[in-house]
């Protein structure tokens, strides 16, 4: 142990400055959510579900109400023009905000039936809006409005807003929750919670090749998260994965290999790497928001 950190291999020493120590931004939250980060703003978005709002941080101004009511929005990314897109548990949908403010929903039912409760999104190279669609937003009204399973699964979609083509990436997960590509997007990294509501359930990380631009194949477990489960993640320039646990935030390197832990008070919810030079690491965390800075950079774009 070494104060905030907790290493299991000694590579990790070199992927933080431990001169910095943990801070806390904020706090006030029911559980805090989709941290997203606008760097031409200089500004962090994130979700507090329950409250049905979007909280907005900036590095002077501290913390605002960015949207309230937020359809209980849980996940954010941005897409390659650098518009907000959100998962919606109330609506049951991901919408795009456009520069203007409007709000357009991009899908919101599969094969005529509505979505679950979209959970997390992240935006390829190409476009293509890949997210995952458990059913945490219908199973109560506390970060939702409690529905029913309408298509009959939890699957991980990739929406392709040129054609409005919505087709299946994945369908074999009890609860997919947090997703991310590598830094040359060759694998697309998918987490299951399943263990949030069955005590025998997964808790682990999943990888996939990515092949023909947009098929998933050979999926494996990349990596099994104890305590607690992967609620979400973001991945480094050396494409380590960082992500929630029970105990705080565990880096994973691209083997697998559990390099060290950043030890949070409270139980981490998500991710995303942020500040100027991308090298701060923004963590929700239940009631709270924090931020440490790393020797290493994110790679989520802009």
């Amino acid at each position: 142990m070494h104060g905030d950190y907790d290493i299991r291999d000694p590579r990790f020493r070199d992927y933080l400055l431990t001169n910095c120590k943990v801070e806390k931004l904020f706090t006030g939250t029911l559980w805090a959510e989709g941290p997203v980060y606008f760097g031409d703003g200089d500004f962090l978005i994130w979700s507090d579900i329950p409250n049905d709002r979007m909280l907005k941080w900036e590095p002077e101004a501290g913390t605002t109400v960015f949207r309230k009511p937020s359809n209980y929005a849980n996940g954010h990314t941005r897409d390659r023009q650098g518009r907000l897109v959100s998962c919606e548990h109330g609506a049951r949908r991901v919408t795009r905000t456009e520069w203007d403010g409007t709000v357009v929903a991009l899908v919101d039912a599969f094969r005529g039936k509505r979505l679950n409760s979209p959970n997390d999104v992240v935006v390829k190279s190409d476009d293509t809006v890949w997210f995952t669609d458990p059913p945490y937003g219908i199973l109560s009204d506390y970060e939702g409005h409690k529905g029913d399973i309408e298509y009959g699964g939890c699957y991980v979609f990739r929406f392709d807003p040129r054609t409005g083509a919505l087709d299946v990436a994945a369908d074999d997960f009890e609860k997919p929750n947090g997703l991310a590509f590598s830094p040359d997007e060759r694998i697309l990294y998918i987490s299951d919670t399943g263990l949030s509501h069955d005590p025998a359930g997964p808790h682990h990380i999943r990888a996939f090749d990515v092949v023909d631009g947009g098929r998933l194949v050979n999926g494996r477990v990349f990596a099994e998260i104890d305590p607690g489960v992967s609620d979400g993640f973001r991945i480094d320039e050396d494409g380590n994965v960082w992500t929630s646990a029970g105990d705080g935030v565990h880096c994973y390197s691209p083997a697998g290999e559990l390099l060290g832990k950043i030890l949070i008070p409270e139980t981490v919810s998500n991710v995303t790497f942020g500040g100027p030079k991308k090298n701060r690491l923004f963590i929700t965390a239940t009631t709270s928001l924090y931020a440490v800075y790393l020797n290493r950079r994110g790679v989520q774009w802009p």
